[in-house]
């Protein structure tokens, strides 16, 4: 059966990423599974007592969306929140080779190398690394997400450093799941109008249809593509 792995910073990314493409691929009966690295909350400026209770909070809405969404059940590693730059990236690439050679995955789903999250950034690099050309863990599809209040919250005046979607899919037929999942991650979610808010994230699977001609759409770059 073929394989998608998403590896994603965070709990709440890989809905936010490209839930209604998952949800659109299990339908064509590929297993979807989810890494998750960073904890989500350690970050926060909250009583350091109640932070292991919302991050235990928030891996057990990560398990019920994987769960509504028939994928796979995640994992989690667990590193420090917004601080994955303080772990050896080396660590984190040979764990991400690990999966690739255990579950050998037509397609890989990760962060845009640009958002202003530097886990995010980190994410991206470690799966570039992990799954580089003439190498056991090499995966032909690799494809970049974005994610509202980070991809579009970088600013930068050169174009090749912004979000540029050069890959469409069409989710018509998944939106609406997606958006209802999302409710999951209620503490994530913003109000109307932030870029997280439920309104915001519908409207930009909208605009992105809209620039392909559709009526939904989640957008991506091709980090790689290799055809036979």
């Amino acid at each position: 059966m073929k394989k998608i792995l998403v590896f994603a910073a965070h709990p709440d990314d890989e809905l936010l990423g490209c839930g209604a493409t998952l949800l659109k691929y299990q339908k064509k009966g590929f297993k979807i599974k989810t890494f998750f690295f960073g904890d989500g909350e350690s970050s926060r400026d909250i009583d350091k007592k109640k932070i292991f209770k919302s991050i235990i909070n928030r891996e057990k809405q990560a398990e019920k969306v994987s769960k509504k969404g028939k994928f796979e059940k995640p994992i989690f590693k667990r590193f420090p929140d917004n601080r994955l730059d303080t772990v050896p990236i080396l660590d984190i690439v040979k764990f991400i080779e690990k999966q690739i050679r255990e579950n050998k995955p037509e397609i890989i789903f990760t962060h845009f190398e640009n958002d202003l999250n530097i886990d995010h950034q980190i994410i991206y690099k470690a799966v570039i690394t992990a799954s580089r050309p003439l190498s056991k863990t090499f995966v032909k599809k690799i494809y970049s997400f974005e994610i509202p209040s980070s991809t579009d919250f970088f600013l930068s005046r050169k174009s090749k450093k912004i979000f540029n979607p050069n890959f469409y899919i069409d989710v018509y037929s998944t939106i609406d799941k997606k958006i209802n999942l999302l409710k999951i991650y209620k503490d994530e979610i913003k109000k109307w109008p932030h870029t997280r808010s439920l309104k915001s994230i519908k409207n930009l699977a909208m605009y992105r249809g809209s620039q392909i001609g559709i009526k939904y759409a989640e957008a991506f770059i091709i980090v790689r593509e290799l055809q036979n």
